[in-house]
């Protein structure tokens, strides 16, 4: 795991490219690695690990790939095949920005997000988004999801003002976040909406299948839980829409593309709006004055921080080609009768792509 790839970005590319079997190749070697680990490792790592369930099942290195077979109900020689694939790829992958030291290597690294209260107020979060993404009711969907926002706002503007006052400074730090097909640039267009919404900033990488958001730790445990709740949300209301299209019109890539679009922007706005409701009650009561310069300073080290990973930026602009879509994704995601507005859809940066 070096050149910037981490546990969860090596097992998403293998599975994306050679498949299931391979992601789990992938868990395999990092359970492996994990266990020969000399010194501490940080808890990122192990929530990876975690993630991917990535655990020493195998009785011993030798007979690993003998194992492997049999749980995959298949020979050594394929199995040797799949290892030697997985092993090729990982070797043939750029390396890209290195967004925390893995184990092992010291640096400076961004500080984790407060203890206890941080942990509570994710379980809260958590809470909601599940009843978001359960409820067959759209408007009750976007009002759960607009207090997830509103919670999470409130908690990094508070995480926010005692970093202010640390004699150690907070640093931004980064995540990744798949945008498999399909529709991967609808999937970066939400990902850049909930990132702009909590004070973060994205780039997505659409060879590599995913969008990297840059920002500080509880702002970043945000957009994950939330990008991760709004895609199952937007999918559901996209397959909804099928269902009501007028004279019951099939379904075409286009139409998918452009609700989900449409949706993305749209919930973007309403997750804004909860978090500028957030900082304006948190300006009332901390004042002004106080407030204000520490968020400007954190949007400024996140720019920052974007400028030196990524100074090669592009923008990549989405087009609508299908307008009933666009319409029926706008009104999925606008049934809670927030502020009206989206226009065409915005450009999304993009890091290292080929040309189209």
């Amino acid at each position: 795991m070096a050149r910037g790839w981490q546990p969860a970005d090596l097992a998403r590319i293998a599975t994306r490219r050679l498949g299931p079997a391979a992601g789990r190749l992938v868990a395999d070697i990092a359970a492996a690695q994990r266990r020969g680990q000399p010194g501490p490792v940080p808890g990122w790592w192990d929530d990876q690990l975690a993630g991917l369930d990535a655990t020493v099942w195998w009785d011993d290195d030798g007979g690993y790939l003998t194992a492997w077979a049999a749980r995959q109900g298949t020979d050594r020689i394929a199995a040797l095949r799949d290892a030697v694939e997985v092993l090729a790829l990982v070797e043939s992958l750029p390396p890209i920005a290195v967004l925390r030291p893995p184990p092992g290597v010291a640096g400076q690294v961004a500080a984790a997000p407060a203890g206890g209260s941080g942990s509570r107020i994710l379980d809260r979060v958590r809470a909601l988004l599940a009843k978001a993404e359960s409820t067959t009711f759209p408007a009750e969907a976007e009002a759960l999801t607009g207090k997830a926002q509103e919670l999470m706002s409130r908690h990094s503007i508070g995480v926010a003002l005692v970093a202010g006052t640390a004699e150690r400074a907070d640093l931004p730090g980064g995540v990744r976040l798949g945008t498999d097909p399909p529709y991967p640039g609808a999937k970066a267009l939400l990902v850049q909406e909930v990132a702009a919404a909590n004070r973060c900033e994205s780039i997505w990488s659409d060879d590599l299948g995913f969008a990297t958001v840059l920002g500080f730790p509880a702002d970043l445990a945000a957009v994950e839980l939330l990008y991760t709740s709004l895609l199952v949300q937007a999918t559901a209301a996209m397959l909804r829409g099928r269902t009501e299209r007028r004279g019951g019109g099939r379904r075409t890539k286009a139409y998918d593309e452009s609700f989900l679009n449409a949706f993305a922007l749209r919930i973007g706005e309403r997750l804004r709006a909860a978090a500028d409701e957030a900082s304006r009650e948190a300006a009332r009561n901390e004042g002004s004055a106080r407030l204000l310069p520490v968020l400007a300073a954190r949007t400024d080290a996140v720019r920052e921080r974007l400028d030196d990973l990524f100074p090669g930026v592009t923008r990549k602009r989405l087009t609508v080609s299908d307008e009933e879509g666009w319409s029926s994704g706008t009104s999925a995601a606008d049934r809670a009768s927030l502020a009206p507005g989206a226009g065409p859809p915005r450009p999304v940066r993009g890091g290292h792509r080929p040309a189209r």
